[in-house]
């Protein structure tokens, strides 16, 4: 199976899905960002764009290097990474049920004020990528993001509260 943890840059995807690893047995973590970095170093270079996920071949590659790794390997993926357009979120999760892999779609949500006070005390000079998303997270959230997959409002919990919650709502089914 595959735990999908999604939602807005900086809310704390990475943190939360290591120590989800931590709590699912036969687990391990997968970042699907990994195959995006992997498309931006083809030289000379694919068009210019400021999102690897807008790469057409993004979304197969995800899909089938989770195949394969859970082919290999068994278990469950843990997979830290932000879709907020929805078309992509729906090809990946179609691509993944073709092949009978079962998602649990969580996405972590905190309110604006926390998420900019996050991003902010992240680095001595907040991340201006981070902040361009909030918007675009927000209209998601508004729009589809939220009702496509179970929220875990981490306004107020640590990623250790965030993570049991999860690992709960995974083992309980």
């Amino acid at each position: 199976m595959i735990v999908w943890i999604n939602g807005t840059h900086g809310v704390g995807k990475t943190t939360t899905s290591a120590l989800v690893q931590r709590l699912l047995p036969d687990s391990r973590v997968f970042d699907a960002e990994k195959v995006g970095e992997t498309l931006m170093d083809i030289t000379p270079g694919l068009p210019a764009t400021d999102n690897f996920q807008h790469w057409p071949p993004w979304r197969p590659l995800v899909v089938e290097t989770a195949r394969q790794v859970l082919a290999y390997t068994g278990g469950t993926l843990v997979m830290p990474m932000t879709v907020l357009v929805e078309r992509y979120w729906l090809e990946i999760s179609a691509g993944l049920a073709g092949h009978g892999i079962p998602v649990r779609h969580f996405v972590l949500h905190a309110d604006r004020a926390t998420l900019r006070g996050r991003i902010e005390a992240e680095h001595r000079i907040p991340s201006p990528f981070r902040l361009r998303h909030l918007e675009p997270y927000a209209e998601a959230a508004r729009t589809w993001l939220h009702a496509a997959a179970e929220v875990v409002d981490t306004t107020h919990l640590t990623p250790g509260e965030a993570a049991e919650r999860i690992a709960a709502a995974v083992s309980s089914r």
